[in-house]
């Protein structure tokens, strides 16, 4: 038999397939074509905060924008449209009116907003300098009114804090309080030179001045006053003489005697009243201030967190005194004082003026936690949850063992005195009264260690010559008790822990997520216009993301299951917010039914 032989190498045919040639395809694109937009309005998103500003702008009276035009003349922009436009800009992290009229005609949310109407910058400038700074209070604590009726707020917790905003003016147009009062001084010194230099001209000429016991009463005014009226006197009737002076040599001696006069009159007028005048002005702009700039004369300048050099500079700038509730501005102030304890009052104050709700709790930080506003707290009886500046370093155990504090000592009430770490008697000397420079007076009690000699922890207790000394204030000692009593309580306790998160949250949003680090306007009153602005402009924003949030299209568009958690747990975070039967029909349609399909 013949043996099959198979061959060594199969070889395979394969076919190649041919490449299919294909051209690129696009969607069509002809800009030069002619386009008609039926309805405008139909390119913006319902939840967009351009309708929330319609609907809140139109669900206020017309007779609001109204009242602060007198009438006659010429047409003018409808202030509801002007009101939408610039909170809209604003909205947006546009501040410059430049800017805000280049929207006008770019922006299609701002063109619906405003009919496709164009007001040019200036008048735009105009309306919110001038209109707004009379309809912005109104319209605020319109808006807040909405926000409780839709339960967004309670306006029961009342979260307070204050921040610095740069001011519109130049970092060294700086005037001190201090170098104004030197060189003032030093005027007044001249001012009695000049004086008593002309005194003694008038009593060689056998002329008075003024009486003697009228001298040390004139201001330094009055005596400027005479003081020219003197050397003007003096000047022309030398002049006169030297006039009818027909011998040369003595009319030179003459004219040369009377140069020091003339000299004396010049430096009264270019000189002397000038800085006078000046000195007056500047006192009279610095109030209770210490500083004021020359660009701005309403700013004080005030150490900012965020300078540029991360130095601390001072900076002309406000002090904006602001409360919120989730998240939602409540009220605000703006102050001229840098500090938040002096704000305190004057913020409760002007809330108290206004148609607002009063808080049931007003929450805060230490800055706040002085005698006087603990007392002020009492007298309007709102619960304050405000701790002292020491609140938090009483709770180490390293002050507990401090023996320089007076309070880790053991104290004897009926015998009033306390008994130091050495076992010696510290009594009761005296009582002492402490008024400050804003004239608040404070009651102290004196306590004096009956010998500290040889003691040998009087190294560690005090650093005095004499006897250790124990000022107490009992007053704010029985405060700071109650204060901390209340701020330990279970309840207020969660209450103060969402402080960080409410009032901090805000001021980052304006200051980082939209840039609203400078003022644009000058002046107290415009400054206090603009921020009003900021703040409503905050408000709106607020609303509209979580109409965004609630929104059909917006859990359409998830893709996750663990996205959905995540929403749902920042909105049970804020479940107060869920009385709200708009956000309860939401809630149910889009989260519960999400979940049990997932399942």
């Amino acid at each position: 038999m013949e043996q099959t032989k198979l061959p060594l190498t199969i070889q395979e045919e394969t076919t190649v397939p041919q490449k299919r040639n294909s051209t690129p395809t696009f969607i069509p694109y002809d800009n030069q074509q002619t386009t008609v937009i039926f309805d405008i309005q139909d390119l913006i998103p319902s939840h967009h905060v351009a309708r929330v500003i319609d609907q809140m702008i139109e669900s206020v009276e017309d007779k609001v924008f109204f009242e602060h035009y007198n009438g006659g003349g010429r047409s003018s922009y409808h202030p509801k449209m002007m009101t939408k436009v610039i909170l809209y800009a604003y909205s947006q992290k546009v501040y410059s009116c430049r800017e805000i009229a280049k929207l006008v005609e770019e922006n299609i949310p701002t063109m619906w907003l405003a009919a496709l109407q164009k007001p040019d910058y200036r008048t735009i400038n105009r309306f919110r300098t001038q209109q707004m700074e009379k309809l912005l209070p109104k319209l605020f604590e319109e808006m807040i009114h909405q926000l409780i009726e839709e339960k967004h707020i309670t306006m029961e917790n009342y979260f307070l804090d204050g921040t610095k905003i740069e001011a519109s003016a130049n970092k060294y147009s700086f005037v001190w309080k201090k170098a104004t009062t030197k060189f003032e001084a030093k005027l007044q010194e001249k001012i009695e030179e000049a004086y008593q230099q002309i005194q003694t001209i008038t009593d060689k000429e056998g002329h008075e001045l003024s009486a003697q016991d009228e001298t040390s009463s004139l201001t330094a005014e009055e005596k400027l006053t005479q003081i020219e009226k003197a050397l003007v006197k003096k000047v022309e009737k030398e002049t006169t003489g030297i006039q009818l002076e027909e011998d040369v040599q003595v009319r030179k001696e003459k004219r040369r005697e009377l140069s020091p006069v003339k000299k004396l009159l010049k430096l009264v007028r270019e000189d002397l009243g000038p800085r006078l005048v000046k000195y007056k002005q500047q006192n009279a702009l610095f109030g209770d201030r210490n500083s004021y700039s020359k660009t701005d004369t309403d700013a004080t300048f005030m150490r900012m967190k965020d300078d540029h050099m991360n130095n601390g500079q001072l900076k002309p700038g406000y002090n904006i005194q602001m409360a919120t509730e989730n998240q939602f501005i409540l009220f605000y102030t703006i102050h001229q004082r840098p500090t938040d304890t002096r704000c305190f009052k004057p913020h409760i104050e002007a809330l108290k003026n206004t148609s607002l709700p009063f808080p049931k709790n007003v929450i805060a930080d230490a800055g706040y936690g002085s005698e006087e506003n603990y007392l002020y707290s009492l007298e309007e009886e709102f619960e304050a949850l405000i701790p002292y500046n020491t609140f938090l370093t009483e709770q180490k155990r390293s002050y507990k063992k401090d023996i320089r504090h007076a309070s880790n000592w053991a104290y004897d009430e009926q015998k009033d005195e306390y008994t130091c770490p050495n076992n010696r008697k510290v009594l009761f000397k005296r009582y002492s009264t402490r008024t400050d420079k804003n004239g608040f007076t404070r009651d102290f009690k004196i306590y004096e260690c009956e010998d500290c000699t040889d003691c040998p922890l009087k190294s560690q207790c005090t650093k005095a010559a004499g006897n250790r000394q124990v000022h107490v204030n009992p007053v704010y000692e029985e405060l700071k008790a109650k204060a901390k009593v209340n701020l330990w309580s279970e309840s207020n306790a969660q209450i103060y822990a969402r402080r960080k998160i409410e009032v901090e949250s805000v001021f980052g949003h304006i200051k980082g997520n939209r840039s609203f680090r400078r003022f644009s306007l000058r002046g107290l009153a415009k400054v206090q216009t603009e921020f009003g602005i900021v703040a409503m402009a905050h408000n709106l924003l607020k609303i509209a993301g979580l109409r965004q949030l609630l929104s059909v299209n917006y859990y359409k568009n998830r893709k996750t299951g663990e996205e959905k958690r995540i929403v749902f747990l920042h909105l049970f975070y804020f479940r107060d917010l869920l009385d709200s039967p708009f956000l309860v029909v939401r809630f149910q349609c889009f989260f519960i039914n999400d979940f049990k399909d997932e399942e």
